[in-house]
């Protein structure tokens, strides 16, 4: 059992590390002429992996850190396909679109609130521009189970989607009423049919601990369901209560919240749960079945992050399309406009909608590397890093290792001379680990309202 009293002496603002340097250090200073430049000297060798934001929800689920534009209205939806098609073609002015693609992930909002038909209209034009799909690419989308039908469903079937993710967050109807979001058992195993159905090859859940009313005896049976319906993959996120940025987030009572001693438990539960039915901890906050690719990629230490998540297939730069959607390549993060009418603005201007990025130094890329593997696979293999970069890990990392040290102590990690390794015990505080590498943390320190809490 975890000594929840000594844990808790984690809980403190930390990133969640989809990216190093975080969203915090996109600036101004990354040009429009600087994105084009990076565009067009990425190597034509590199895959590309391309995420698409469909932003539009009809009701806004309190717990949601997502940017959504929430809307019922048919004509704006027609108007983002619009732009969305325009934006590409400017974008194939300064992408080689004959890269192989490997990955394809449609986010949001509700991705599913568009129709089939609607749906179809995007996948033809991204597939008129980028035609070189691999055979074996990743093609997904996530899906609100309370808003997708038949006809969807065998759509994306018929056009090579093969892996979808379902929210569900919490079965338990007092939770589903504080943060607004009534979803029935029945409609998700609905959704769960439709996918298995039409093949979808992994399919993904989502669930949240740290909401609302929450506690460990309902999340065992939120828990229980979830697993009835088998699905290949498990998220099971700690929630992000951020208030100062999310509007609707202030109407969560938060002391309704379940304390950090709370969430460590069901979080401990959770793990031994999962694990006890057969999936594995992959990364964290995340589990999978041994025949899963990402169990496969983690056993040979091969597992890679990036904006849409935990993913096999690295190596890729991403592209990002629509509303607020960020890239990423070689040494470089870069984001579009977060507000629609400058994103509209700037595609009438024949102009991607780029806002903001950051341009990676030498030493960003070295952390990032360190923090990357750690969040991905747990551990860093030392000679390797020495040799990738031709550096010695202990005498660049001088000022920051003692920082370690109280991971070390409390066995929560490992290092020798060939390695650094999380217990499985120091998984759970891996966001904190990947915190003593961060330069721009000391930056931060003093703001209780730039991340949420790690416990």
């Amino acid at each position: 059992m975890l000594d929840f009293a000594k844990f808790i002496k984690y809980s403190k603002p930390g990133p969640r590390y989809t990216s190093y340097p975080t969203a915090l250090e996109f600036n101004d200073a990354f040009t429009y002429e600087t994105y084009i430049n990076k565009l067009e000297s990425q190597e034509s060798s590199r895959p590309l992996s391309l995420y698409f934001h469909l932003p539009f929800c009809r009701n806004a689920c309190y717990f949601c850190g997502c940017n959504v534009v929430f809307t019922s209205k048919e004509e704006k939806m027609v108007r983002y396909i619009d732009y969305l098609k325009r934006e590409l073609a400017i974008l194939s002015r300064h992408v080689d679109t004959s890269r192989e693609v490997i990955q394809m992930h449609f986010g949001g909002g509700t991705p599913t609130f568009f129709s089939a038909e609607q749906l179809k209209e995007i996948i033809v034009a991204i597939k008129s521009h980028f035609k070189n799909f691999s055979t074996d690419a990743e093609i997904s989308c996530e899906i609100d189970p309370r808003h997708i039908n038949e006809a969807q469903m065998k759509m994306m079937s018929e056009e090579g989607f093969n892996r979808v993710s379902f929210g569900i967050q919490d079965f338990n109807e007092k939770v589903q009423v504080a943060v607004h979001r009534v979803q029935p058992y029945d409609i998700t195993k609905n959704a769960m049919d439709l996918a298995r159905k039409y093949n979808m090859e992994s399919v993904n859940v989502d669930l949240i601990y740290g909401l609302p009313y929450q506690s460990l005896e309902t999340f065992k049976e939120t828990l229980r369901l979830s697993l009835s319906l088998n699905p290949d993959r498990f998220a099971v996120f700690n929630y992000a209560h951020v208030p100062w940025l999310k509007k609707t987030m202030r109407k969560i009572d938060e002391t309704t919240l379940p304390l950090p001693d709370e969430k460590l438990q069901i979080m401990q539960y959770t793990i031994d749960y999962l694990t006890e039915n057969g999936y594995k901890m992959i990364g964290m906050d995340h589990f999978a079945k041994p025949e899963d690719e990402l169990f496969k990629a983690i056993e040979k230490g091969e597992l890679h992050r990036n904006f849409q998540g935990y993913t096999t297939k690295g190596g890729a730069d991403l592209i990002g399309v629509g509303l607020t959607s960020i890239g990423e390549g070689v040494d470089y993060y870069a984001q579009n406009f977060k507000e629609m009418k400058a994103y509209e603005a700037a595609i009438d201007a024949d102009r991607l909608p780029f806002e903001r990025g950051v341009v990676l130094n030498e030493d960003d890329m070295i952390r990032q590397h360190v923090i990357m593997e750690l969040m991905s696979n747990f551990k860093m293999d030392i000679k390797r890093f020495n040799a990738d970069f031709d550096v010695d890990f202990n005498t660049y990392f001088a000022d920051d290792l003692p920082g370690l040290q109280p991971f070390i102590d409390e066995e929560l990690v490992r290092v020798n001379g060939d390695h650094i390794e999380c217990s499985e015990t120091g998984t759970l505080l891996i966001r904190n680990i990947a915190m003593v590498f961060d330069a721009y943390m000391n930056k931060h320190a003093g703001s209780k309202k730039t991340f949420s809490k790690t416990v």
